[in-house]
């Protein structure tokens, strides 16, 4: 094998990664594993597609080592490979936003239509926490909350929000997240708070931009 040989192969390992995040809803999925462990079932239906359609996809990541999978009785459950793995995606999304003028205007439509994020720092909101100046709420599913979230988040899924309102005291600031940027749970948590008359903001970051900044997370063993 010559050297230039040897490149073509380097750089085509390297480009088999590429390949298999090029499609929109393998990087749901891997946004998706970012928030803990998930049956294909689950992740069919958080990213709205059929369950074939979502194995498939999964295949293709498990094809590069981006996901692992473990059996858990008669399910599959499948999870991130490594921590470098949610970093890959929020690095990615980084940079896109940085470059791309498309999807910076899709980003602008969509704080357009909601209550924009709070472009507040960790430390600004940590010490706020520590302080009891706001109240910290995840409104995603509960099962991702157990497997990792924001340090001192209390966990209120959006679809149990309005049934559980009057466990927040008025008095605070409610500050509310989900999956990260392009999540709008939060959005929608931040509208139905604001409507019931608390202050309530959004906060854009995740348990995926945390991990990826190297920043502290909680489990539910760990927290309240």
């Amino acid at each position: 094998m010559n050297s230039r040989q040897l490149k073509d192969g380097l750089y085509a390992q390297v480009a088999r990664i590429g390949a298999a995040l090029a499609s929109p809803k393998r990087l749901e999925l891997v946004e998706l594993l970012a928030q803990g462990e998930k049956s294909v079932d689950e992740l069919a239906r958080a990213a709205g597609i059929d369950i074939k359609l979502a194995s498939a996809h999964l295949r293709t990541l498990r094809g590069v080592q981006l996901v692992d999978a473990r059996r858990d009785g008669k399910r599959q459950v499948y999870r991130l490979s490594g921590d470098d793995v949610p970093a890959l995606w929020v690095g990615l999304r980084t940079l896109a936003t940085a470059h791309l003028a498309e999807l910076q205007l899709a980003l602008q439509r969509k704080v357009a239509a909601s209550t924009p994020a709070t472009p507040e720092s960790a430390a600004s909101l940590l010490a706020k926490l520590q302080r009891g100046e706001v109240v910290l709420i995840d409104v995603r599913p509960h099962g991702e909350y157990r497997a990792a979230h924001l340090p001192g988040a209390r966990s209120m899924p959006l679809d149990e929000l309005e049934a559980r309102i009057r466990e927040l005291p008025r008095e605070r600031d409610i500050v509310a997240y989900c999956r990260g940027p392009f999540c709008v749970m939060s959005d929608a948590a931040v509208s139905l708070l604001t409507r019931h008359g608390l202050h309530a903001r959004a906060h854009p970051d995740g348990v995926a931009e945390w991990r990826a900044a190297g920043l502290p997370l909680e489990a539910l063993g760990d927290a309240a």
